[in-house]
């Protein structure tokens, strides 16, 4: 049954340790036993066992009991293999750093009470340990048996096919010494860190006996004394597995190096990005100016100059490009709403209204009642719209402000919450006064029907010119086609205007004037409504916005510009995550400095 072992960085052994397991010391061929022993400055070594959320102490007198008992309890009393991890620490002064993880025996033919898959599932255990690169094969091989047969060998080379991380050491050279001499020069298995040579302990021999023994017998024998001292006996392999590994670590310690360096560095650069720390009034007072002056910058940038630099990806962020757009949507939804249609029902409001208007008084005189009676009604059609409008405009200018704000303010939680708020409270006053001023204009719409626009007269003289010819051919005869073309209104469905003659002169008047004058009611409700509103962006750019915050602040509920003094919670969980990176980055350059200066005395264990 051969043997193997993965020898990984990271803890240490001793020469014991190494001599129980090439001695088959506890239950090596049911689990793999992780042995780690750590350097420290202890009058006597202090052996412990982990497992199943155990802690065991032990002694080296009594390690391979305790190693049994603990198989036992994770791995049964019968033959099968187990996963569950055994790991046995010892601490003991002035050792080198290594870790050995001790595999289960290659077994082919299962025996009485294991599984039918035992070959696989240890194959997969053993694959496990030896893939990684950084992993150190030790082949442990009997002296009595052909190499090149042996399937641990085989298995090392499947993951490791140029040797230059495989180790093999032999075992029981005392048992078979012939040959032994030609084995382990020739190499027929490429081997690629070479053999070591040793002799097992037998029967209740000490370790120092043992070693003793192995000197003797490496040195007198007379074919193993041919041997080259060099891979002859354990306290050799022990230092030549130190000198592999110490090898093993320079070659990675630059890469470490670097990537400590690396991760340093963006530490130490994220720290410097956040903001400084405030400790004093003055601090604050000036962290406070800085970020104000840089919002209103901001927003004057994107609300009043069309600049988007700061945002070239965020559209939602090119706010006059989307209030113009906003803009463009309510003008038309404004021109195509039922009130500004003029061919429906064409004429038989104002006929109604003029029925309606009748008084004792000169025959077709224009009450103007009726004008303003139609333009009540209309205007109240439509009134939604524009306050629709502003109220869609002020809400999209929150967001804007509310992402402005959190942009140069989220270092500054106090400034932050204080910020957000005023702005928050600001909006809504807005909101409110553009409404109110919506309401006003519309008011003065339904009631007064004034313009010195010179459009109104040129439009209803180009209409009223037409009145005749509308009039003649809706009154010809009742078979004149239902419909009259009129220039600069549409197509028109007269059919029903028949019933009306005496009525037509007037309600084509009253008809006119209200389209040429509607014109002239949808570009105010347009025009000043757009004045008003950037006027209002303007003021809470360059002058509500400041003041709002430095009430919100300076308020009693707003706790005073002291409040700007107490850090965020994320901010100072970041600032103390960073400095706790940077504190344990510093001292893991360290541990390596020291690991470089020791690896030049490995060999000396």
């Amino acid at each position: 049954m051969d043997k193997m072992l993965g020898v990984c960085r990271g803890s240490t052994y001793t020469l014991e340790i190494i001599d129980y397991v090439l001695n088959g010391g506890g239950s090596c061929t049911q689990l793999y036993l992780t042995m780690r022993l750590q350097n420290h400055p202890l009058a006597q070594p202090e052996l412990v066992l982990e497992y199943n959320g155990k802690i065991v102490s032990t002694d080296e007198a009594h390690v391979s009991s305790a190693i049994n008992a603990a198989t036992e309890e994770l791995a049964g009393h019968g033959k099968g293999i187990s996963d569950n991890p055994l790991t046995l620490l010892v601490k003991k002064n002035g050792v080198p750093d290594l870790t050995m993880v001790d595999l289960p025996g290659i077994t082919r033919v299962p025996v009485h009470g294991q599984p039918e898959n035992i070959y696989d599932q240890i194959k997969d255990m053993i694959m496990e340990y030896i893939k990684p690169e950084e992993s150190i094969i030790l082949n442990v091989l009997s002296a009595s048996v052909d190499f090149t047969t042996c399937e641990s060998i085989r298995m090392s080379q499947s993951v490791d096919k140029t040797g230059l991380r495989t180790l093999a050491v032999v075992t029981k050279a005392d048992k078979s010494p012939e040959g032994l001499l030609e084995k382990v020069t020739a190499d027929d298995v490429n081997i690629g860190l070479g053999y070591v040579c040793v002799r097992n302990r037998i029967g209740d021999e000490s370790y120092e006996d043992a070693r003793i023994e192995e000197l003797k017998l490496f040195e007198s024998h007379p074919m193993l004394s041919k041997i080259d001292k060099s891979i002859v006996g354990i306290p050799v392999l022990a230092q030549k597995l130190v000198q592999v590994q110490a090898l093993s670590i320079s070659k990675t310690l630059p890469e470490i190096v670097r990537k400590i360096n690396e991760k340093l560095s963006n530490n130490l650069s994220e720290l410097e990005k956040l903001p400084t720390n405030l400790t004093s009034v003055a601090d604050a007072m000036t962290a406070f100016m800085h970020i104000i002056g840089l919002t209103k910058e901001s927003l004057r940038k994107i609300l009043l100059r069309g600049e988007f630099d700061e945002y070239p990806e965020d559209k939602k962020m090119h706010c006059t490009a989307r209030l113009v757009e906003m803009l463009d949507s309510y003008s038309n939804d404004l021109y195509s709403c039922a009130q500004s249609d003029a061919t429906k029902n064409f004429l038989m409001d104002e006929i109604k209204v003029l029925e309606e208007s009748k008084w004792i008084g000169l025959p077709n005189f224009m009450p103007r009642t009726a004008f303003l009676s139609i333009l009540n009604f209309k205007v109240r059609g439509i009134a939604d719209m524009p306050i629709g409008f502003v109220e869609n405009v002020w809400n999209y200018l929150e967001d804007v402000l509310i992402s402005v704000i959190n942009r140069h303010s989220e270092n500054y939680y106090q400034l932050l919450l204080s910020t957000r708020r005023a702005a928050q409270v600001l909006i809504a006053k807005k909101k409110q006064n553009s409404i109110k001023h919506v309401i006003e204009a519309i008011e003065m719409e339904k009631y007064t029907d004034y313009t010195c626009n010179p459009e109104f007269s040129l439009e209803y003289n180009r209409l009223i010119s037409l009145q005749e010819v509308f009039v003649n051919e809706v009154l010809k005869n009742e078979n004149n086609p239902s419909h009259v073309n009129l220039e600069g209104v549409g197509k028109i469905e007269v059919g029903h205007l028949r019933n009306y003659p005496s009525m037509l002169l007037q309600a084509f008047d009253l008809k006119v004037r209200m389209i040429s004058y509607w014109k002239i009611v949808q570009k105010r409700l347009i025009d000043t409504i757009a004045l008003h509103l950037m006027l209002s962006v303007n003021n809470l750019v360059n002058r509500d916005l400041e003041k709002e915050i430095a009430h919100d602040l300076l308020s009693p509920s707003g706790g005073g510009i002291e409040r700007l003094l107490e850090e965020s919670p994320s901010i100072s969980g970041k600032r103390e995550k960073l400095q706790r990176s940077v504190k344990v980055l510093r001292e893991s350059k360290e541990t390596v400095a020291n690991i470089i200066d020791r690896i030049g005395s490995y060999g000396d264990y």
